[in-house]
């Protein structure tokens, strides 16, 4: 019956042969199944063998678009408000209750690396001596972009709101444009779904200046940014003749990106978890292959090649 090699031991130069249908062929290939298979069971059992989702830094390219939706509270009685937008269709149906404020805005790259940093805002609104603010909601809009992984380009808005029982002078608020995904973002490609207005600035209807509708259709996105602060200031005791004033420092901070992986940045996370493990098994399979051929535990004919003989050692052989 013809042999073949079913294992070599590299130190000794000793080929074990036997049959393919042997005990030894047989206990080899389930020696090599519980070597590859088990090392891949363990992986895919020990959770995050698929790569789900995966995450990286990238600070966004945000710029303002001096787009602006600013109203003022100036009571608890029905149609007690001052409003003014750069939409002109806003303004128009604001009538006797639209009052234009002076503003000041400034954008800084406080690291020179090309990308904005923070806006500084400044909102001066003018009141009459009997007119007292009590509250604000203002919406600035902003562009932004992401680049690293896919190119993800949407405008997004701001949203102040502060209201107190006491009338004030100033609002101060410093925070940042937060990102906030309910979806992963591609890994790749184009993604310009949300790249329309938040507020539908050339729309004659009231309704779809609303603040309450406006909100709502932001928050049906599933990529959105959201201005986080803590800790405003509402100053008041405004003397006479004096605007009220918000001062807003808005940063635009780092942020942590998830994404769906690639193909093959999913094929390389599992592959490093498999071979991690299957180190192991092929170590101590080893030993047991080794053990199982060389002290014929399983039945083959072991080769040794034969050395060539020293000229130097056959000839003192022959002398002898």
């Amino acid at each position: 019956m013809a042999g073949v090699d079913l294992f070599s031991h590299p130190a000794l130069y000793t080929r074990y042969r036997a049959g393919l249908c042997s005990a030894a062929a047989l206990a080899l290939l389930l020696i090599t199944a519980l070597t590859y298979v088990p090392p891949l069971l363990v992986a895919y059992r020990s959770h995050g063998f698929w790569l789900k989702q995966s995450a990286y830094l990238e600070q966004p390219t945000v710029r303002f678009r001096y787009e602006i939706l600013f109203v003022a509270t100036m009571g608890s009685a029905p149609g007690s408000f001052l409003a003014w937008s750069t939409f002109p269709e806003f303004n128009r149906l604001q009538e006797d209750r639209l009052r234009v404020p002076l503003l000041s805005t400034r954008e800084e790259d406080k690291n020179q690396d090309g990308k904005m940093d923070q806006l500084h805002f400044k909102l001066e609104l003018p009141l009459r001596p009997t007119e007292h603010v009590v509250g604000i909601q203002l919406i600035l809009l902003f562009s932004y972009q992401l680049y690293r992984m896919s190119t993800f380009v949407m405008q997004s808005m701001a949203f102040l709101q502060f209201f107190s029982p006491v009338p004030g002078s100033q609002l101060h608020v410093n925070g940042d444009l937060k990102l906030n995904q309910r979806q992963l973002l591609n890994h790749c490609g184009l993604d310009t779904r949300y790249n329309v207005s938040v507020v539908n600035g050339t729309s004659p209807f009231a309704s779809d200046y609303d603040l309450a509708n406006i909100i709502a259709a932001y928050w049906d996105r599933n990529v959105t940014t959201v201005f986080s602060d803590s800790s405003p200031v509402w100053m008041t005791g405004r003397a006479r003749d004096t605007p009220f004033i918000i001062n807003a420092t808005i940063h635009y901070p780092v942020e942590v990106i998830l994404y769906q992986p690639g193909f093959w940045e999913i094929i390389k996370f599992a592959w490093i978890q498999y071979v991690s493990i299957l180190l192991i098994f092929l170590w101590v399979f080893g030993r047991i292959k080794t053990f199982l051929f060389q002290n014929q535990v399983l039945t083959t004919i072991p080769v040794s090649p034969v050395l060539p003989v020293s000229p130097v050692l056959s000839y003192k052989q022959h002398q002898s």
